[in-house]
């Protein structure tokens, strides 16, 4: 099938979001109404992203980034944190196949270099093999910071200033942008945060400016299709003036100074 006749079938618009962030809450407490260890929610949540995964691909969305470990999470019991990190292990393994039928690009931000060895490989050979997919970019972040990847930003134009090749007065938001670890990647479209919270949780502070927020109560192990066609669709409803005034078109007009 193609996008088109997907959006039929899923009664969507053409004009489906760009790139779509989500924050993945509420493995843990999944599990816990359920009687079972953290890991289960954790577990029941891989099945979630493999589904949104394949349906975002589906409906012609470019990019979608997934909250998958924050550095603030290496805070948790040593034992949650290893089997975490097992898992991703696996589903690094066994999804690569599905990732390439898929033309799925496999991409990451955040500090990889703090996670074990092991991980590191396995992230390097699903890059690899994924790497001349043309479809969705598939981007995890892994230990990823929104205030540190800033930071580190920042450093890179300092260095360049010092460095004389770059002037303060040049210092626009455009090269802070691209000094930020998703300078290749368009806008964040839309924010889903599942089970509820209202916060940004350290998740791209930058690049969510102007992006349109959808938080439902759902938990992400149950958040699947018809969950993610709901934010889908509430988007579409949604009119986007990125600070200015819309226009008699519909379209989005800045502010006459």
């Amino acid at each position: 099938m193609t996008t088109e006749s997907f959006l039929k079938k899923y009664r969507l618009q053409s004009c489906v979001p760009r790139h779509v962030a989500i924050i993945m809450d509420g493995n843990g407490r999944w599990a816990k109404k359920r009687g079972l260890p953290r890991i289960a929610g954790h577990r029941a949540g891989a099945q979630s992203v493999r589904e949104i995964v394949r349906l975002s691909g589906e409906v012609g969305i470019e990019v979608l980034t997934l909250y998958a470990f924050s550095t603030e999470n290496w805070k948790r019991p040593r034992q949650e944190i290893r089997l975490l990190m097992l898992l991703l292990k696996q589903y690094l393994r066994q999804e690569v196949k599905e990732l390439l039928q898929n033309n799925v690009q496999l991409l990451t931000i955040g500090r990889t270099k703090d996670l074990p060895i092991e991980i590191q490989t396995e992230l390097g050979r699903a890059m690899k093999a994924t790497a001349r997919c043309t479809g969705l970019k598939l981007v995890l972040a892994l230990s990823y910071s929104g205030r540190a990847d800033l930071t580190e930003a920042v450093r890179k134009i300092a260095f360049e200033v010092q460095s004389g090749r770059l002037k303060p007065s040049r210092i626009k938001e455009g090269i802070i942008s691209r000094s930020l670890s998703t300078a290749q990647l368009p806008i964040v479209d839309l924010l889903i945060r599942t089970s509820g919270e209202v916060r940004l949780s350290n998740f791209l502070l930058w690049e969510l400016a102007y992006s349109e927020f959808y938080i439902t109560p759902v938990l992400w192990p149950d958040f699947k299709k018809a969950s993610f066609l709901a934010a889908l669709r509430e988007f579409q409803k949604r009119e986007r003036r990125f600070g200015g005034v819309e226009n008699i078109q519909g379209s989005a007009a800045s502010w006459d100074l």
